[in-house]
């Protein structure tokens, strides 16, 4: 039997671990309950009273939903809208980005993981040093150069910049460096190709990590914003985070459907995370290969 003083710490531990991620979840939470309450307020009630977590029946409507889905306010005047189009155009854009970036930089991370190549070192480092620039610097030239190749107000000038992503070329290649060269050998020796090896093999393996960046990456190209906004010209090209944001203007904010569009756009992201939540925490721990 454990020690009575062992035993008084350990469950003092334990109180004060279950206390501190109780917070830590209220803290978490609150500001979510406060957007959802607020999107089935008037947009009056935001301007005069702000975000709060007073919960008044008398307030509370779905009329805010209904203006963002038919364009029919709460006086009964229809006033067009592009919201389903922002989100259309955000969902195509996290989808493809999401895919794409995951295969590209999960190649890359492959051959820096797998290969023995001169100069490897040297580009393994160039890309760490990318992590170490913020965006501000890079923007421009990244401007300049989608200029030059013709890439701006389109979808790809959005997503070429991301497809071969520093950080999860790091994330994948300190994966696979946990995997045996064994496998990649055992396939060589069966008359695999290289591709094969690495599609047939190697990605099957690396479905935690996946799934871990999957949500990294889909939440970052969903939010993006700045980026975006400097490519895209045509307003019916725009992003949801564009979007929104053109709804304040010094002439009148639409807070009705402000809120209740920026609460509904949560949802493809929550989705994303409860699909992939089995593997996020894999993922991100996981060392070795189960055999």
């Amino acid at each position: 039997m454990q020690p009575v003083k062992k035993r008084n710490y350990n469950l003092a531990a334990r109180i004060v671990l279950v206390t501190f991620f109780s917070l830590l979840s209220l803290a978490v939470f609150l500001p979510f309950y406060a957007i959802v309450l607020a999107s089935f307020k008037p947009g009056e009630e935001l301007v005069r009273y702000g975000l709060n977590l007073k919960l008044d029946w008398d307030l509370m409507s779905l009329a805010n939903y209904r203006y963002l889905f038919t364009g029919i306010t709460r006086t009964g005047a229809y006033i067009a809208h592009d919201y389903l189009l922002w989100f259309k155009n955000s969902v195509v854009l996290t989808v493809v980005q999401t895919t794409l970036t995951l295969f590209v930089s999960a190649w890359v991370g492959y051959g820096f993981a797998m290969y023995r190549f001169r100069g490897r070192d040297l580009l393994f480092t160039c890309v760490l040093l990318v992590l170490m620039i913020p965006f501000e610097i890079l923007m421009l030239p990244m401007y300049a150069q989608a200029s030059s190749m013709g890439l701006l107000d389109s979808i790809w000038g959005i997503m070429l910049p991301y497809l071969a992503h520093a950080t999860t070329i790091f994330f994948f290649r300190q994966f696979l460096l946990s995997i045996p060269r064994d496998i990649v050998d055992a396939g060589r020796v069966d008359g695999a190709s290289e591709y094969g090896i690495f599609l047939r093999l190697v990605l099957p393996l690396m479905k935690p990590a996946l799934s871990a960046m999957a949500i990294l990456v889909g939440l970052n190209s969903w939010n993006n914003f700045l980026w975006p906004m400097l490519v895209l010209r045509s307003g019916q090209k725009y992003t949801l985070a564009i979007g929104l944001n053109t709804l304040l203007t010094p002439y009148g904010n639409n807070y009705d459907i402000l809120i209740a569009g920026s609460c509904f756009s949560i949802i493809p992201i929550l989705i994303l995370f409860l699909s992939a939540q089995k593997y996020f925490i894999e993922g991100m721990t996981m060392g070795s290969v189960k055999g």
